[in-house]
This record gives C-alpha cells, structure tokens and sequence, in this order.
C-alpha cells in the first residue's frame, strides 16, 4: 500500500492543476445540488420490530384518513387565580381563538374545541383547558405564516387575561448552532499555527476540511428528500467531517515537512509523505467507517442514515488528504515550512538535530515509571466512569425543554391541571379483524386496562367506521409522567393482557403512541449495544491485527477505547442527567440520556481513538521494523507523533466543543460526549496508558503468531517497501560510480 500511495502522492504532486480542478469541481457539482434541491422535510421516524411500529403502520393501514404524520400544537390556557376556564369571559376567548385558527392557515387540518371535546381540566370545571390543532403537513413543512398564525391566536387570547402556552412540534426550527462551530474552527487554526510556525501550512489542512466539508453537507442537503435524511444528518456530517478532514490533513503536511528537513526534494517528500503518514490515514479513515456503517446493525432506518452520511464525509476527508493536500503543497512550494526551516532548505541543509522535545521527555518518564503511570490512568477514568451505572436512557419531549420555553411551560400547566400523564398518552390498538365480536374485544380491554394500578382515564373505543369498523384506538392516561419507570411499568401490564385477549376473544392488542415509542427505542437501543460493540470491535481489531503486526496491541487498544468511552459516558450523565457544572456547558434542564447516544458514542468514538492509536503506533512500530529496541522505539514514536496527535486532539476537541451550543439537546449532548471522550482518549488513553502497557510487554507487544503472520496480508503501512526502494536505489548509484 505505502508504494501505490507514494505514486499517488507524487502523482498529485505533479499534476496539481488538475487535480486540484477535480475538486473544485465536484465541490460547485455539490453546491449546486444542494441549491436546487427542495427544502428538506424531517425524516421519519420508525423502529422496525418493536410492537409500538407494528400498531402505527397497522394504524395508517385501518385508519387512512388520519393525519398522523402531520404536525401538532397544543395551545393550554390557564385562568387567573379564583377564576374557571367555564367562565364566560374565558370560553369566549377560547372560543375566538378556536375560530382564528380554523380560519388563519389553509395548512390545519383540524382544530378541537375543548368545552365540547373535554378538554378542561377537573370535568369542565378547572382552570386549565387546551385547543388540539393538527395539520396537514409535518413541521418541518409548515409555512412560516401558519407559525406566525399559531403564535398570534396565543398572543390574541392573552389580551383577555389567560395565561397562553403554546406545545406540540408545529413551533419545532432546524437545530441552531449558535457561533460555537465558528469559535471551534478558529481555535483549530490557532494550534496549527502554533504546530507548524507557517500560516500557508496551517492553512492548508483548514482549507481542504472545509472543502471536504462543503462536498458532504451539500450532497448531503442535494439528497435529503430524495433519501428521506433528517435535519441533524448534516450536522453530525459536518461534525466529523470537520475534526477528521483537519485532522487527517494534519498528518500529510507534518510528515511532508519532516521529510522535507531530512533533505529530499519536494516532490519525492510528497510521495512519501501520503505512502507513510498516508497508509495510517487510510487505516484510520476506515476505522470510523467501520463504526459508522455498523450503526446499521441497530436496524433503525434514522441512524442507519446518520451513520451512512458521516461515513461519506470521511471518505471524502480521507480522499482529499491523499490527493488533494499533496496538490496544494505543490503549490504551496517552501511557504510550508517555517522561517529557520525555510532557511535550511534553501541552503541545502538538513535540519540540525534538536534537543529532546516535550514527547521525548514524557515517553522517558512513562518508562521509568510504568506501573504508576497506568495505575493512575485507570484508576481516574475509573472513578469518572461511576456515574454511568447510574444510565437512565429516554427521548426528548418539551419536558425536556428549559424551563423558558413555551413549550415547556405548556407541558407544565398540562401536567398541573390533567396530571403528569397527561403528556404522555398511550394509544392502544385492538385488532379486530380475527375476532367474531370487536365491539365486545374492545370493551373487555377497557375493563382490564381499568384494573391496573397505575393507569388513568381510560377513554371510550374510537373504531374505523370509515373502514372496515374492525379497529378500535382506545387512549389511556397513566398517571405518571411519561419517563417513569411506573409509566414503563403501565406498558408492559397492557401487553401482558394480549395473549389472554387473543384465546378469548380473538383480537390482538398492540401498545404505541410516543411513549410507548420511547420505551421500545431504548429497549431496541440495550438490546443492540453488545452485537454492535462485537461486530465493531472485532472488525477494527482485525484491521489493526494487519497494521501493526501484533496482537496485543490491537487487544490493547480496543481496552483502552473502551475505558475511554464508559468514562466519557459517565461525564455525560453527571453533567446532562445529574446536573453537574450543567450550567457551564448550557445544560437549563436535566433528565434522562438520550437512547441512541450510547450506542452512538461507541460508534462514533471507537473510530476516533482508532485514529490516535494509529497514528501514534505506526511511529514506534515503524521505528521498531527499522531496527530500534523497544523502549527507545516507543520513545521515536513519541518524538515524532506526540506533539501532533496532541495539535490533532485538540483541534477535534475544539470543533466538537463547538456543538455544545446548539439549541438542539441532542447535539448538544453529542458535542459534548464526543469532546470529553477525544480528551480521555488521547491524553490519557494513547498518550498514558498506552506507553505504559508497551513498556512493560516490551519486544511481546509485537508478537504474532507464525502461522498468522503469514495468512495476514501485508500492508506495508510503515513504508518498509518505500526504505527498500531507496536503498536499493542508492546500491545502485554506488555501483555506477564503481564503474565510473
């Protein structure tokens, strides 16, 4: 591989102009899809497999003319104090507003008056009362005069003295980021400025990222439609496009200016640059696509299409750092480097050799003290990792929400005049279709449904007259809030009853609605997070096995991730579910962890730490091919890969930092889980622990068995083909001049 890359780093090289062209090219081809493509709607949502899926798709099947996909609001008035919402003056104003909105959007496809759809609080006599409005189209659809109508009924009733709420996703916007991603970039270039001491070279990598970048959210944005992808799609492309694309540039243009102080010409440094730094970047690319498109083994069509997208932008990335930095650097000529290395090059110099740097120094220290060194690694992430057995897993609702949004205000003064359940309603299903009565089947599971402890108002069966009149959709209230484990509880008590209702009556009963939803998520979530860990795993671990020759290092690194991810998981719930230093990073409401983000973060940062440990082990594998013991073999490699893998980290660091401003919770727990979990990792992980385990395998650490050496394919990411290439070159030359 170091041989074919070499060639096509020389090959970029050479041919700049065009490459460079190409990009530029697919770079306004995206562009311009993504203008002339129609605004993207929000993805669906399913889960294959649960029974909460099964009873929606049975819905939209016997219930055709229901707008379920349709966005909602739920605009809740609250009386003064001493007055009821039967109150005259009130229920004119509710009635006005009932009227305003039948009349203020062509886009509502209903709109519910609450004195005669019970919809006052305490049977009619208590001071909370909300209208249901459903639409025609799903919020992401919604015109923004339909939004501006809903607002201005609210803003209407509140001229009459009730307090006015507005929930529901019709007000739902695209997640803002706010100027952190910027801050993020910025703080990026500094350290590159700071890495390399060149404005052109720390340029470099900040251009081609952006590049890449701007290719994948744009064919991102081209294809939303067509793919049905979510808004946060683009965003999480975007997320780790950025930190990858960085990142993998980093190491091209640092290797090219080490090859270029060991005296070679710039277009042999480049192809030596992408043939060595290059395989890594290859071998680390794939890690995180492996990761990503695993996330497929979750089977949930929204993740499966998150994973997909990021793992395009990473090819991207991985791409433009094999073709495209090699092309800029031709342009670039000297301005890579610095001033005395700039110096040094015109005279034809080689860099003098310079005192041991800060990675020489902590790498000889790692090495007097080993043991300590580990011990202290494993045992703080260790501690920091407690909180995560406290994981209580669920999906946002406008609970969820600060407490000064509207919507959250309106979930609490429904909570406070219907009950915490309120928020939360069950629809259960009864399929009729194989029962001789359905009537009677329906009115049974009413009167079970009835008998359980933590149920609530249990309303009348509502059939598919329209239809078949097989059907029927009975809503239950639980009387706990919709992330209690009562609520839970509540579910599995309803599904318990089916079976007995099938033997009698020959009607099936199915549970869903968007708690039921939530349940079946997380559970789907638990019940993939061990298969997905072994496929990921396992498949990096035979990468690895063929990059490093070894198999304890590739045993070692997949520990070491995951120590890393359980103690970053551990920071995501003290900060987002306990509360802890919440208001550092913006966090106004605390409660349950996001189901998808621990498998999500397993994925996502298993493919990152992989970066670092290839990146920084290739160094002392390569130094240890050459010829080095051991211990100073793990020295080289910090010497050369220390203070970048560091500039790397922090630089992905910074750009996932950035995230943490985003008005959207999830990613802003993504950020934030992703940037703790990038400092574990690199800086304790690879740059600790890591050091700390070769030294004490020694020459173990590259053990391979015989048989196994011979069946594995040989790779040649540290470029021993390249050194033989060379020698054999110079052999050459010395016997010309024999001759001669």
């Amino acid at each position: 591989m170091a041989t074919f890359l070499y060639r096509l780093g020389r090959f970029a090289f050479r041919r700049r102009r065009y490459v460079a062209l190409v990009w530029v090219a697919l770079l306004a081809l995206a562009g311009f899809g993504a203008a002339s493509a129609t605004t993207a709607t929000s993805s669906s949502f399913s889960i294959p497999g649960t029974e909460a899926q099964r009873a929606f798709d049975l819905l939209k099947e016997r219930f055709p003319n229901a707008t379920a996909d349709g966005a909602t609001a739920r605009i809740v008035f609250k009386a003064p104090d001493g007055q009821k919402m039967a109150d005259q003056a009130n229920k004119d104003a509710v009635e006005k507003t009932v009227a305003g909105l039948k009349a203020g959007s062509d886009q509502v496809a209903s709109v519910t008056d609450p004195y005669t759809a019970g919809g006052v609080s305490k049977n009619g006599q208590g001071p909370v009362a909300y209208v249901q409005v459903s639409y025609k189209a799903n919020a992401m659809q919604l015109t923004d005069s339909t939004r501006d109508a809903l607002k201005k009924s609210g803003d209407e009733a509140k001229k009459s003295g009730l307090t006015v709420e507005i929930g529901g996703d019709a007000l739902q916007a695209m997640p803002e980021t706010g100027s952190g991603e910027i801050v993020g970039v910025v703080i990026a270039g500094l350290v590159l400025v700071i890495t390399f001491g060149s404005l052109v070279a720390a340029g470099l990598p900040l251009l081609t990222a952006i590049i890449g970048v701007g290719i994948g959210v744009s064919t991102i944005t081209a294809l939303a439609n067509v793919l049905d992808l979510g808004s946060t799609t683009s965003t999480l492309a975007m997320m780790i496009g950025l930190a990858v694309g960085i990142d993998y540039a980093l190491f091209i243009v640092s290797r090219y200016r080490a090859e270029l102080a060991e005296g070679r010409e710039r277009e042999e440094a480049a192809g030596r640059a992408v043939g060595t730094a290059g395989s890594a970047v290859v071998f680390a690319g794939l890690t995180v696509v492996i990761a990503l498109v695993g996330l497929a083994v979750v089977n949930i069509p929204m993740l499966t299409k998150m994973g997909a997208a990021a793992a395009g932008t990473v090819v991207i990335a991985v791409l433009i750092a094999l073709t495209l930095i090699p092309a800029l650097l031709g342009f670039a000529g000297r301005r890579v480097l610095g001033r005395k290395a700039r110096k040094a090059y015109d005279k034809g110099e080689q860099a003098a050799e310079s005192k041991p740097n800060m990675g020489t120094r902590w790498a000889s220290f790692v090495l007097r003290k080993p043991v300590w060194v580990l011990l202290v690694g494993v045992i703080g992430l260790g501690a920091i990792a407690l909180p995560a057995s406290s994981l209580q897993m669920g999906l946002p609702d406008d609970g969820s929400q600060p407490t000064s949004t509207t919507q959250r205000r309106a979930y609490d003064t429904l909570s406070e005049g219907f009950g915490p359940g309120f928020n939360g309603p069950l629809m259960v299903v009864v399929d009729g279709k194989g029962s001789k009565d359905p009537k009677a089947a329906a009115d049974r599971t009413v009167a079970e449904i009835k008998k359980l402890p933590d149920a609530g108002p249990v309303m009348p069966p509502m059939f598919n007259k329209d239809t078949d009149n097989d059907t029927a959709t009975i809503t239950v209230i639980p009387k706990s809030k919709p992330s209690s484990t009562e609520t839970e509880d509540l579910v599995h008590s309803i599904r318990d009853t089916s079976s007995a209702l099938k033997a009698d009556t020959g009607a099936k009963l199915l549970v869903t609605g968007s708690t039921a939803m939530n349940i079946d998520f997380s559970q789907k979530m638990n019940d993939a997070l061990l298969p997905y860990l072994a496929l990921v795993v396992g498949l990096a671990f035979l990468l690895l096995m063929v990059v490093f020759r070894s198999v304890l290092v590739p045993l070692k690194a997949a520990l070491g991730f995951l120590l890393s991810v359980v103690a970053a998981l551990g920071a995501v719930v003290a900060v987002f579910q306990w509360g802890w230093l919440g208001s550092l990073f913006g966090v106004q409401q605390t409660g349950p962890i996001m189901s998808m983000m621990p498998i999500f973060m397993v994925g996502v940062v298993f493919g990152l730490a992989m970066d670092y440990e290839v990146f920084l082990v290739t160094r002392m594998r390569e130094a240890y091919v050459h010829g080095e013991r051991p211990g100073q073999a793990i020295v080289t490699g910090f010497k050369h890969g220390a203070r970048v893998v560091t500039a790397a980290a922090v630089i992905m660091i910074a750009v996932f930092s950035g995230f943490i401003g985003s008005s959207e919770q999830m990613i802003k727990m993504i950020g934030f889980g992703l940037a703790i979990a990038v400092f574990f990792d690199a800086f304790v992980v690879r740059m600790a622990i890591v050091p700390a385990v070769l030294a004490l395998l020694g020459a173990k650490a590259w053990w391979l068995p015989r048989w196994l050496d011979r069946v594995l394919p040989n790779v040649d990411v540290e470029g021993e083909g390249l050194r033989k290439q060379e020698q054999a070159g110079d052999a050459d030359g010395d016997r010309e001049l024999a001759r001669v």
